[in-house]
């Protein structure tokens, strides 16, 4: 019997706003095979820093951590987005420093939960649903540095990737421009069971060996 257990934020704990839909630790239960369990210590609104008080809330029985943080963080990041700069190197330069402390943050707080499951799921940053077309743009690009940063660490540790802006990839998929409905939610759902069973078979999970 395998025992999943989901850390990190809203994209997990998103129960809030869902309305009468299910949250995705409910669609992950329905999916797991039978006699698998699903525990939630994810929380939403957490950050990187938050997930050292998950950690010790993870049964001992636990045996396939899924890890989906970092959104906040960058969010606290946008007003980058609005800074007024003279060239275009220096707004890649000012973004470029956020996504290296984002970095070092992700790597600080990856190692604890390696002590339990060295072989966890980590999940990329989705790109959000945003009203403005042109705002969406900008937000895509501004955070590739931050997904390549996450990416970055699962290659070096040997992690399996779920890459959420493949996954979330249609209006329905959100409740608002940062939170998954229970239509996203399915598809989250769907990706985690996969990437747990090691089912590589089609995008958007990969097991990743750099």
């Amino acid at each position: 019997m395998a025992h999943l257990v989901l850390l990190g934020d809203s994209i997990f704990d998103n129960g809030a706003y869902t309305g009468a839909g299910p949250a995705v630790i409910a669609q992950v239960r329905k999916r797991i095979p039978v006699g698998w369990r699903a525990t939630l210590c994810a929380v939403d609104g957490a950050s990187i820093m938050d997930v050292g008080a998950q950690l010790p809330k993870v049964p001992r029985d636990a045996e396939r951590l899924v890890l989906s943080i970092g959104g906040n963080d960058v969010l606290r990041h946008a007003e980058l987005l609005e800074r007024a700069v003279t060239t275009g190197a220096e707004a890649i330069d000012l973004i470029g420093e956020a996504a290296r402390g984002f970095e070092a943050a992700y790597h600080d707080m990856l190692h604890p939960c390696l002590q339990i499951d060295r072989h966890m799921v980590i999940c990329t940053i989705y790109s959000g649903n945003f009203p403005d077309p042109a705002y969406q743009r900008v937000v895509n690009v501004a955070l590739a540095p931050f997904n390549d940063a996450i990416i970055r660490l699962g290659l070096e540790h040997g992690l399996t990737i779920v890459d959420l802006r493949s996954v979330c990839n249609a209006p329905a998929d959100y409740a608002n421009p940062i939170e998954p409905s229970s239509i996203g939610g399915a598809k989250i759902a769907r990706a985690i069971v996969r990437a747990a069973m090691g089912d590589w078979s089609e995008a958007p999970v990969a097991r990743i060996i750099g």
